[in-house]
C-alpha cells in the first residue's frame, strides 16, 4: 500500500508538473495574444479569425483597422501605408455578421490604441438576420476578461501542437499585412471558373415587399455599429459596400428581392451618413469590376487588384457617395447596369 501511495502521489506531481509546464509555455509564446503582444523572434501562425482576433485587437499597435466578410481579407496592410499613411491592422471574419463586428469593435476600442480609422465593409444580406447572431459560435473564453476558464486556453492540445510545435518546427511566420488573404491564387479569376461553379437560384415568383428588410437592418445598425461610431467621434469610419459580380445580382432578380435590396442598400446609407465620422464608398455600380467576371473566383469574390483600387477611392475619394440623393443616384446607376446587362448571353456560354 506505501509503494502505491507512493506510486501515486508521483505520478500526480508528474502530471501537475507537466501540465504547469503546458501552461507556461501557452503563457510565454501566447499564440492567440490573449496575455500579451508577440515576441518579435517568435514565428506565430496567425490563421485562426474566431480566436486570434481578439487578441491583436487588445495588445498589437495599431492606429486603424480593416473589417468586414471575406470581401476584406484580401486587402494589404502595406497599401494603406502607404496611400493613407496609416498603420493598419486586419481583424476580418468570414461570412461576418453584424454581432461579429460588434464583438471586435468592443476589444478595439477597449484597447490603448489611438484608432484614427476603421474601414468596415457591409454586406447587406449579413444585415437582415437577428442582432445577436455570428457566423460561427465564438470561443467566449477569449472574448472575456475572466481568467477563471483560461484553462481551455492554456491546456488545449490543439493550441499546443498547432499553434506553438508546428510552428517551432516549420518556422514561417504569418505576414500580417496579408493575414487571412484568401487562398484564390491568380489562375481561379477568371469567367470560365466562375460560371463552371455558378449556381442559379430557383426562380421565386413572389416579390419580398420593399421594407421586409428594413427593421432587421435598422435594429442591426443601432445595436451592433452605431453605437461605436457614436461613441468614437475622433474615430473616422469607412463604411463601403464591396461589388459583388453582376451574378449576384441575377440572384436577386431570381429570387425577387430587388426592391427590397436597393432599399436596404439606401437605408443603410442614409443612417450611415447621418453622423459627421462616416465616410460612405459605394462599389457595386463599377461597371468595369462587376460585369467582368475575370475579376471574379466565384460570384462575389473578386481578385486583390480590386481591393487595391478600393484602397486608392479611400484615399482619393473616387466612389465616396456624400448625401441621401448621392445615394439614389448611386443606386439607380447600378439599376440601369442590371437592366442593360445580357444575362441571356451570359448564359447561353459553354463553361
Amino acid at each position: 500500500m506505501d509503494s502505491f501511495k507512493k506510486f501515486f502521489v508521483i505520478s500526480m506531481m508528474t502530471v501537475i508538473v507537466l501540465l504547469s509546464c503546458v501552461a507556461g509555455l501557452v503563457i510565454w509564446v501566447d499564440p492567440f495574444f490573449y496575455y500579451h503582444a508577440p515576441h518579435e523572434e517568435f514565428p506565430y501562425l496567425v490563421d485562426n479569425q474566431l480566436s486570434q482576433n481578439p487578441g491583436m485587437a487588445r495588445h498589437m499597435q495599431y492606429d486603424s483597422v480593416i473589417l468586414g466578410s471575406s470581401m476584406t481579407v484580401n486587402f494589404n496592410t502595406h497599401w494603406f501605408a502607404d496611400l493613407l499613411g496609416l498603420d493598419t491592422i486586419k481583424l476580418n471574419y468570414s461570412g461576418a455578421y453584424p454581432k461579429d463586428q460588434a464583438n471586435i469593435m468592443e476589444h478595439i476600442f477597449a484597447s490603448e490604441n489611438d484608432v484614427e480609422a476603421v474601414f468596415l465593409g457591409i454586406d447587406v444580406m449579413t444585415y437582415t438576420g437577428g442582432v445577436d447572431e455570428t457566423k460561427y459560435p465564438i470561443p467566449e473564453y477569449l472574448y472575456n476578461d475572466s481568467h477563471g476558464n483560461d484553462v481551455q486556453y492554456l491546456l488545449n492540445k490543439d493550441v499546443l501542437l498547432n499553434y506553438i510545435l508546428r510552428p517551432i518546427a516549420d518556422p514561417e511566420k504569418t505576414d500580417l499585412a496579408t493575414v487571412y488573404e484568401s487562398w484564390w491564387t491568380d489562375e481561379y479569376y477568371n469567367k470560365q471558373w466562375v460560371m463552371h461553379n455558378y449556381e442559379p437560384p430557383l426562380p421565386i415568383e413572389e416579390e419580398t415587399p420593399s421594407d421586409a428588410y428594413l427593421n432587421s437592418v435598422e435594429e442591426n445598425l443601432a445595436v451592433n455599429i452605431v453605437p461605436y461610431i457614436e461613441d468614437n467621434p475622433d474615430t473616422v469610419f469607412y463604411i463601403f459596400f464591396p461589388p459583388y459580380s453582376i451574378l449576384y445580382w441575377n440572384d436577386v432578380i431570381c429570387e425577387n428581392h430587388l426592391e427590397a435590396t436597393m432599399a436596404e442598400y439606401q437605408d443603410i446609407a442614409e443612417k450611415m451618413l447621418a453622423h459627421e465620422n462616416v465616410r460612405l464608398f459605394f462599389f457595386p455600380n463599377e461597371e468595369w469590376i462587376v460585369t467582368d467576371l475575370d475579376n471574379y473566383a466565384d460570384y462575389t469574390h473578386y481578385h486583390r487588384d480590386i481591393n487595391y483600387y478600393m484602397t486608392q477611392c479611400f484615399a482619393d475619394g473616387t466612389c465616396e457617395v456624400s448625401s441621401a440623393e448621392e445615394m439614389k443616384q448611386a443606386l439607380l446607376e447600378m439599376r440601369l447596369l442590371i437592366e442593360k446587362f445580357d444575362f441571356e448571353e451570359l448564359f447561353a456560354g459553354e463553361y
